[in-house]
């Protein structure tokens, strides 16, 4: 018989371990079960809490902002890129063979029209002319002495003194020496034209461009070198296009006399450069791009247009008169439709609208009366019929002027 006293054997030790195995095994699951139930009624707990807020918000209403539908005056504006186009560009070149001996303007100075730019060695072309006119008095005097010849000759045939034949004889001498002065009358003035070439004026008022000639350069009748250029900045041009399917009111407009404004922006078109009106219409379609090229005089007193700038030009093509108009921020789009939610007691209602012109966050629309209040914020949770609590925060915006608008889509 064994011994109390004696260890325990290898199969009990086996069974201890398998179930301190076992309770440890109990005891992570319940601990998970345990844990798993505390999330799910947490979970459980915080959408209800949601739910109860949501009926609460939606029993007190969404807050909105709102504006009054009001009658006002909206322009339609063509919008385009221009590029600033002088009236005149002069690109000057010597009529005559020389040496350049002065050069009488500043690079980017202003010039006036007969202010002198150029002068060429004149000598040459003086000694030619007075070549000339040598010749010219020689051969009036010829024509002088011819003159009173005949005159003799006539008087003479009067008493029967001579023959006709050179009465007539001496006429055609006449003629022939006046062919002979008016040859050198042509040969005086051609050469007096070279010596004036010889002294270069500005033909316009414009500012003058960097340098191209200096003293001492020989300058050729022949060639192409440009000496300076002249470009007219007062008053300057903006040539933009316009689109074929809108040429037809801006011809209608110009048919009844009317004076289209045109508005010229930066680059970035947020700053007005300066206001002109138009001026021309091309005669011909760009069949390529589908419009046509107008262009638009300013006066540029402080010639804040320069030439080959480019711009963003705005042409006003008409001016709607008493239409209904709202901010463009309660406008809504949904596809291709454009909606609004009209406030009235105490509810949204969605109201589908037409925009047109729009100016200065401004709209023009049709689908809504004067006087009806819309909403302009709180689009995330406004539906159809969903009641709402109006909080304005500042005043609606003002109607825009006569004078102001942008291109109906």
């Amino acid at each position: 018989m064994p011994n109390s006293a004696d260890p325990p054997s290898s199969a009990s030790a086996l069974r201890q371990h398998t179930q301190r195995r076992r309770q440890i095994l109990l005891l992570a699951i319940t601990l998970i079960v345990i844990g798993l139930a505390a999330w799910l009624w947490h979970r459980h707990a915080a959408a209800q809490k949601a739910a109860e807020a949501a009926r609460r918000a939606a029993s007190a209403g969404v807050t909105v902002t709102t504006v009054t539908a009001k009658t006002g005056n909206i322009g339609v504006y063509l919008d385009a890129i221009g590029t600033v186009t002088p009236v005149y560009t002069d690109s000057i070149t010597s009529q005559v063979n020389g040496l350049v001996v002065a050069v009488l303007f500043k690079e980017g100075e202003l010039v006036h029209k007969g202010d002198a730019l150029i002068d060429i060695d004149p000598r040459p072309y003086r000694a030619t002319l007075l070549q000339a006119q040598g010749a010219l008095e020689r051969d009036q005097n010829v024509l002088a002495q011819a003159q009173m010849d005949l005159e003799r000759y006539r008087a003479a045939l009067a008493r029967n003194a001579i023959a006709a034949q050179t009465v007539e004889d001496q006429e055609k001498l006449v003629l022939q020496d006046q062919g002979t002065v008016k040859n050198d009358q042509g040969t005086v003035q051609y050469d007096q034209l070279q010596l004036d070439y010889c002294h270069i004026t500005a033909p316009i008022s414009g500012q003058v461009g960097l340098r191209l000639v200096d003293p001492g350069n020989v300058v050729q009748s022949t060639g192409s070198a440009t000496l300076l250029v002249i470009t007219q900045l007062q008053p300057i041009t903006v040539i933009f296009t316009v689109p074929e399917d809108s040429l037809g009111p801006v011809i209608a407009r110009l048919r009844d006399n009317a004076k289209l404004s045109v508005d010229a922006f930066n680059r970035t078109a947020q700053t007005k450069i300066a206001s002109g009106e138009l001026l021309a219409i091309d005669n011909q379609i760009d069949t390529t791009t589908g419009t046509v090229k107008v262009r638009a005089v300013f006066d540029n007193k402080d010639n804040a247009l320069f030439p080959n700038q480019f711009v963003n030009t705005r042409l006003l093509v008409n001016t709607l008169q008493g239409v209904t108009v709202i901010p463009s921020s309660a406008i809504q789009q949904n596809g291709q439709a454009s909606f609004v939610y009209v406030i009235a007691n105490n509810s949204a209602q969605l109201r589908t609208v037409k925009p047109g012109a729009t100016d200065a966050g401004m709209t023009q629309v049709t689908g809504v009366n004067p006087g009806d209040v819309v909403a302009t914020s709180s689009f995330d949770k406004l539906q159809d019929k969903a009641k709402v609590v109006v909080s304005n925060a500042a005043p609606a915006p003002a109607a825009p002027a006569a004078t102001s608008g942008t291109a109906a889509p």
